[in-house]
């Protein structure tokens, strides 16, 4: 009789694992883009912001040439900043870039790297972005082919890339970033897909002329662009702290039991129905602190 229970107390346990990893490949695949969709959204009003504070003259003062124009000029970009908005028609792909390619900064949305031109100006502006979670912006990055158009929106105007190259590189090929003698668009993802054992690089040329405006102050670049570290830091990831996630999950396991015991006690099914919903929003909480323990490289 023990043995009995003993064995359906461990069948219980596996399940309830198997249930438990269910969910978080589903929050993984479907979840994390709840929390894309509200960093586009903080994003458009931080791009809107920018805009209000950008010069860019279009008539010269009275008594003025053009060449005597004032310069225009741009407001300063920090990291977290709205950037632009990347369209990309064949693979129906229109995101808000933020500033920064970290873990966190990713999970808004295509990461323009610090460093790089912004788009639209002289030499190799390059934006990350993830291939299967958080909105999965480059899921089809790998179906461009040469020709085909991409579109950057920033506060200077609309510039059109047409892409020259596509290619698989190892992550610590870093070169890719380096300043060039062209103008040129660099997108980076993992590949293959589920995985981040190499970068997909696709390279697309500028086809007009590149602003003249000069470009914002420098930001610290990335590691990953001194070549010490892979391309994209945030398509590799640090580790987050461990301690929210231990919290959240006890909460949620807390739940979970405090819901049964009631059930015991009272009715099973009102029980449960009066838990479910704490106890999902828990663990949703606990999963996006275990997903800033693994490596962001989907």
């Amino acid at each position: 009789m023990d043995l009995r229970r003993a064995i359906r107390a461990a069948g219980k346990f596996f399940i309830s694992v198997g249930v438990l990893l269910f969910l978080f490949v589903g929050y993984q695949l479907w979840g994390t883009g709840i929390a894309e969709a509200r960093g586009q959204k903080s994003l458009a009003a931080s791009f809107e912001r920018r805009g209000q504070l950008t010069t860019v003259p279009t008539i010269p003062p009275p008594g003025a040439t053009a060449e005597e124009a004032p310069p225009s000029t741009l407001p300063p970009v920090e990291l977290g900043d709205a950037l632009a908005q990347i369209e990309i028609p064949k693979i129906d792909v229109r995101k808000w870039v933020i500033e920064g390619v970290e873990v966190e900064d990713l999970k808004s949305g295509p990461g323009h790297y610090p460093g790089t031109p912004l788009p639209g100006q002289k030499g190799n502006s390059a934006i990350a972005g993830h291939r299967t979670t958080y909105g999965a912006p480059f899921y089809d990055l790998d179906k461009l082919d040469v020709g085909d158009s991409i579109f950057v929106t920033t506060i200077e105007g609309r510039f059109q890339y047409d892409v020259t190259e596509s290619k698989i590189v190892d992550p610590g090929a870093v070169e890719v970033l380096d300043p060039t003698e062209d103008n040129r668009l660099t997108l980076t993802t993992c590949n293959p897909k589920f995985s981040a054992a190499e970068r997909l690089i696709v390279v697309a040329r500028l086809m007009s002329a590149p602003t003249d405006t000069a470009p914002p102050a420098p930001v610290e670049r990335p590691a990953s662009l001194e070549g010490t570290r892979e391309i994209s830091a945030g398509l590799s990831g640090e580790r987050a702290n461990k301690v929210p996630a231990i919290l959240w999950g006890t909460l949620a396991a807390a739940i979970w039991l405090g819901t049964w015991l009631i059930g015991r006690f009272w009715r099973r099914w009102p029980s449960y129905a009066i838990g479910v919903v704490p106890f999902l929003l828990a663990l949703y909480v606990f999963f996006e602190n275990v997903a800033r323990l693994l490596p962001a490289n989907v």
